[in-house]
């Protein structure tokens, strides 16, 4: 399926009540369809990916010989919703200093941590879920104010949908409203590439309430 096919928002609320999740906190009721990211050239890998790649090498393998997009079917979904809801109350939020002492890191389920910390723990619950590595990658963005900030985005058939640790609605990654900056290559986690800026995205009522899906 190319970029330019898209599953509606509305069907996949729909999967999602039925799926007896609460359709309300993981997908906005918006006039939006699902794509998925469009990457450009290779980048700068984080300094603090680097570190956590030593510590962690079991999280940072290639998949080369794995798919690199899930079925987002009512299983997944609620796969996603469970660890994004569990992580979010597991680590009590606090600001880290990536001070030249090295001193704070990246690290999966501490008791505390930042938006690092909460990512790379989605991320790691999800490859032990058995999810493929090429599917789940970590992603630098801006928010609003400015301020970098990590998520987890899950790329599927139908599109690419984010895990962040600031909310509990798994959104498309085009309503997140963050600039978005770079993320790692879905062939070797241990890389990163650059995303180019996402095109607004037609509305339901330009293409209609039905599904329109092609084979990618």
């Amino acid at each position: 399926m190319s970029w330019r096919h898209y599953l509606t928002i509305s069907t996949l609320v729909g999967l999602l009540s039925i799926a007896n999740v609460d359709a309300r906190s993981l997908i906005p009721l918006n006039s939006v369809v699902l794509t998925p990211i469009i990457e450009s050239s290779a980048t700068l890998v984080p300094f603090q990916h680097v570190r956590f790649c030593l510590r962690y090498p079991a999280d940072c393998k290639p998949s080369f010989d794995e798919t690199n997009r899930i079925e987002l079917d009512l299983q997944t979904m609620q796969l996603l919703d469970r660890v994004n809801r569990d992580v979010n109350l597991a680590i009590i939020p606090v600001v880290k200093n990536y001070g030249q002492d090295l001193a704070d890191s990246w690290t999966i389920a501490p008791d505390t941590g930042d938006c690092n910390d909460y990512a790379v723990t989605k991320r790691h619950d999800l490859l032990e879920s058995g999810l493929p590595s090429g599917a789940l990658r970590l992603s630098v963005v801006k928010t609003a104010a400015g301020i970098g900030h990590l998520v987890l985005v899950v790329a599927t058939t139908k599109g690419d949908v984010v895990l962040d640790n600031l909310t509990t609605t798994i959104r498309p990654w085009q309503t997140t409203e963050y600039q978005w900056l770079k993320i790692q290559s879905a062939s070797d986690p241990r890389f990163w590439n650059e995303i180019k800026s996402p095109k607004i995205a037609p509305s339901l009522s330009q293409v209609g309430r039905g599904i329109r899906i092609a084979n990618r």
